[in-house]
């Protein structure tokens, strides 16, 4: 018999969809030290990410001194480098995927290429109305909390820690930081589909029902606002300028490596660098479910889980006609 949901995806994991939340009841040791080395002792997307922070503190970001005042040169030094990195790397990604085509539909969860001459869209393109909002509001409003940050840290208004005088706080924040961003992201997200705001703000990222690298970081100014504001941990917490631009780079590129549309990247026919998620994926295609993602267990707790199955989709759809009545 062959299986319904084949019919709408290219590719999709093994369904229903286990339980990937590192919060297991009671506590999975081998499923926890399992999940650690593959994100932590591996050349994971979370391993590039803090080397890639550690350079651009080092040879790119303003020196922390002169951030104690507010001043055109610095701030457009931090606005271009985050303008750097979410174009290279959703420029990257969209060049490799959608366009050179190196890995074709493998892994791909949607049958679609990126949308062009619909008029839902700026410009007629997907590609290029997502590039707007993401390079405009997306680079702008990330930038604005990365400066108001570092004021605060370079005048002392924070704590702020040495690395190699707190190793283990530096090295525990690293793990913990997307956990927090996480449970950020779920709150905010649900939030977000508030009926009102899901209208006004929110649909505007969920146009991007095949999603691509340049759909993650393109949303409306106020969700911008809203996601982005993961990073007020650091106002209270004890932190360092490499743990803000750590942070900086798993909402900003990050978005764009979590919505490529595809699951692994393939070098030679193995999976080297995991990217989106289909959990994600139903979410873009359903709306009402998976609000967070696979770590964390709030949409399983507060029933909001699709795991991919056509009853699934019967409930999602069922709740989102109870939302809008």
């Amino acid at each position: 018999m062959s299986d319904p949901i084949s019919k709408d995806w290219n590719y999709h994991p093994d369904l229903p969809l286990a339980d990937g939340s590192i919060f297991k009841w009671p506590p999975k040791p081998g499923f926890l030290a399992r999940w650690f080395a593959r994100n932590w002792l591996s050349l994971s997307e979370r391993v590039i990410m803090v080397l890639l922070a550690v350079a651009i503190w080092l040879w790119i970001y303003p020196d922390f001194t002169a951030t104690k005042t507010f001043q055109a040169g610095w701030i457009f030094q931090v606005w271009l480098a985050n303008f750097a990195l979410v174009a290279l790397c959703a420029g990257t990604l969209h060049w490799y995927f959608f366009m050179r085509k190196g890995q074709g539909s493998e892994l791909k969860f949607d049958k679609r290429d990126m949308a062009r001459g619909n008029k839902l869209w700026k410009f007629s393109n997907q590609v290029h109305d997502n590039m707007f909002w993401s390079l405009t509001s997306g680079v702008g409003v990330l930038t604005a909390f990365t400066v108001f940050t570092m004021w605060l840290m370079a005048n002392g208004f924070t704590p702020v820690i040495k690395p190699l005088s707190n190793p283990i706080w530096f090295a525990l924040s690293l793990v913990l930081l997307p956990i927090w961003s996480a449970f950020h992201f779920y709150w905010v997200h649900r939030l977000l589909h508030v009926p009102f705001l899901y209208t006004h703000v929110h649909s505007l990222h969920h146009r991007n029902v095949n999603v691509g690298p340049w759909s993650g970081l393109s949303m409306h100014p106020v969700e911008h606002l809203l996601y982005i504001s993961s990073l007020c941990i650091h106002w209270i917490i004890p932190s360092d300028p490499i743990l803000v631009i750590f942070h900086v780079i798993y909402l900003g590129p990050g978005a764009a490596m979590s919505h490529t549309g595809y699951e692994d990247l393939l070098i030679k026919d193995k999976r080297r660098l995991a990217l989106g998620t289909f959990y994600h994926q139903l979410h873009h295609r359903y709306y009402e479910c998976n609000y967070g993602n696979q770590e964390m267990p709030w949409d399983r707790w507060f029933g909001t889980f699709h795991n991919g199955t056509p009853e699934d989709t019967v409930e999602t759809r069922a709740r989102k006609k109870r939302m809008y009545s």
